[in-house]
C-alpha cells in the first residue's frame, strides 16, 4: 500500500495476547509489524512495532462501504478520496511486556482495544491495557471484536454485552464496538469509519520549536562497513510539537551515561536526514511516526539504547530530573491477575518503576505526605509537558500496574559544563 504523505494520528492497539492485535495490523496497511527487530526502510524509517495506512472514502458508496486503505473501490469503482494517514503503533500484549506497552501508550493520540469473541471477557491483559490507557490519557478508543468467524451469532452478541458491561466499568461507555474478523478480512470498511469518527487527529502547535519523544533507536550499519561509510545512529518516535528539518542542531536529554562522571549527560548533534513511511523529507511535522537520522556515534543507539530520551533545540527541553514528586492515585486493586487483589498503601524505601513519556525508570520512594510521593530515580527523565506517570510495583515475580501520579514539582538536574558533544 502507497503512502502518500507524512502521518498524521498514532493510533495504537491493545488488548489480551494472542487476541489478532497483529493480525488486525497487517489487514489493514499490509504490514506484518513483528517481521523483525530492527527492520528499516533505506536505513531509516522504521517498521518495527508500527505500520502506516492511508484511509480513503470513495465519494460513490455509502459508508460503510466508503472505508478502505487500499485506494481502491470494489463496489461502484468510484474515485477514492484521501482522508488522512495514520500510523499504527502495535503494543504487545504479553504480561511481561507491560513497560513496553506503556512506552507506547504514550505516544497513541487514540487506540483500538482488539478483544477475541471466542474468550470470556475481560482477559487479564484487557483489563490491564484498557486501565493503562486511561492512565496515560488515550480518551478516544474503538473496539473491535475479533474471531467472530469462530462464534456463532448468539455467542456474538453474548460477548457483545459482556464487552458493553466492562467498557462501562473502566469509563468506556461511549466507545463503538466493531464486530471482524481481522484473518478474513470481515468488516474492516465499519472499522476504518468508527475511527474516522471517534478517533480525531489532534491539533498540534507548530510554532513552538520542536520536541520529539524518542520511541526506537537503532544502528543501521552492516557489519564489516568500512569507517569512512559508516552513517550516524538513528532516532524514530513522534514530534510533540514544531517542525523538524534536516540541518537543525539538536539536544537529547537526559542523554547518555558518561562512566567517569557517573551520570547522564545531554549530548547534542545535527539532523542529517528524516524519513517517514512515505520516504525521505526535508522536514518533518507532529503526528505519525518518524525516523531522524544524526551524526550520533551508532554505538550509543543501537538496540534501543536512547529510548525515553526527548530531542529539541538545545536549551529549549524541559528540565531533567533525577527525582520526581507526584500526586499519586491507586487503583482499587491490581489490574492484570485472574483473581483481583487489593492494593496497598505506597511505603517509603519502597522500589517503584515509573513510566514517564516514553522513558521506563526504576526509584525508591524517598518521602510520602499524603497522596503525594517522592521518588529518587535510578535513571533521570526529562518529561514531555503534561505526562502522566504510570506506576508499577512488584506483585509476585512481576511488575504490576498499581496506579498513575501527576509531576506536581520539579528539580534542575544540575550538570557541570556544556553539553557533551
Amino acid at each position: 500500500m502507497r503512502i502518500p504523505r507524512q502521518p498524521e494520528v498514532n493510533i495504537g492497539t491493545a488488548g489480551h495476547v494472542d487476541h489478532g492485535k497483529t493480525t488486525l495490523v497487517e489487514a489493514l496497511t499490509g504490514k506484518w509489524t513483528s517481521a523483525h527487530s530492527e527492520e528499516l526502510r533505506r536505513g531509516i524509517t522504521i517498521k518495527v512495532g508500527y505500520a502506516d495506512a492511508a484511509v480513503y472514502r470513495c465519494t460513490g458508496c455509502d459508508p460503510p462501504a466508503a472505508y478502505n486503505t487500499s485506494g481502491e473501490c470494489d463496489g461502484c469503482g468510484g474515485e477514492p478520496r484521501l482522508e488522512r494517514v495514520i500510523s499504527f503503533v502495535d503494543c504487545p500484549g504479553h504480561e511481561s511486556l507491560m513497560a513496553n506497552m506503556l512506552s507506547g501508550a504514550s505516544a497513541m493520540d487514540g487506540a483500538v482495544l482488539v478483544v477475541a469473541a471466542n474468550e470470556p471477557i475481560p482477559q487479564p491483559q484487557t483489563r490491564e491495557h484498557l486501565q493503562a490507557l486511561r492512565i496515560v490519557g488515550v480518551e478516544s478508543v474503538v473496539v473491535a471484536l475479533n474471531k467472530v468467524d469462530l462464534v456463532s451469532w448468539r455467542g456474538a452478541m453474548e460477548s457483545y454485552e459482556a464487552l458493553r458491561g466492562f467498557l462501562e466499568e473502566y469509563g468506556y461507555g461511549g466507545s463503538p464496538v466493531v464486530p471482524v474478523s481481522a484473518q478474513r478480512r470481515l468488516n474492516l470498511d465499519a472499522l476504518i469509519q468508527a475511527m474516522e469518527e471517534h478517533i480525531p487527529t489532534p491539533r498540534r502547535d507548530e510554532s513552538k520549536p520542536p520536541m520529539m519523544q524518542v520511541l526506537r533507536s537503532f544502528d543501521v550499519n552492516r557489519p564489516g562497513t568500512e569507517l569512512g561509510e559508516l552513517r550516524g545512529g538513528v532516532l524514530g518516535g513522534t514530534l510533540i510539537q514544531g517542525v523538524l528539518r534536516v540541518g537543525d542542531e539538536v539536544e537529547l536529554r537526559p542523554g547518555i551515561f558518561d562512566p567517569e562522571r557517573q551520570r547522564y549527560v545531554p549530548v547534542t548533534t545535527r539532523v542529517v536526514s528524516l524519513g517517514t513511511s512515505a520516504g525521505l523529507v526535508e522536514e518533518v511535522r507532529p503526528g505519525g511516526l518518524v525516523a531522524v537520522g544524526t551524526e550520533l556515534d551508532p554505538f550509543f543507539t543501537k538496540g534501543d539504547q536512547m529510548v525515553g530520551n526527548m530531542i529539541g533545540p538545545p536549551g529549549e527541553l524541559p528540565d531533567v530530573m533525577d527525582s520526581i514528586t507526584m500526586d499519586v492515585e491507586l487503583l482499587p486493586s491490581v489490574v492484570g491477575l485472574a483473581v483481583p487483589t487489593r492494593i496497598e498503601p505506597i511505603r517509603r524505601g519502597e522500589p517503584l518503576r515509573l513510566n514517564v513519556g516514553t522513558m521506563v525508570t526504576l526509584g525508591t520512594v524517598s518521602e510520602i505526605r499524603g497522596t503525594r510521593v517522592t521518588v529518587s530515580l535510578r535513571r533521570p527523565v526529562c518529561p514531555p509537558p503534561g505526562a502522566r506517570v504510570a506506576i508499577s510495583r512488584k506483585v509476585g515475580d512481576r511488575w504490576r500496574l498499581v496506579g498513575s501520579g501527576r509531576l506536581v514539582e520539579r528539580w534542575r538536574w544540575r550538570r557541570t559544563g556544556p553539553p557533551a558533544p
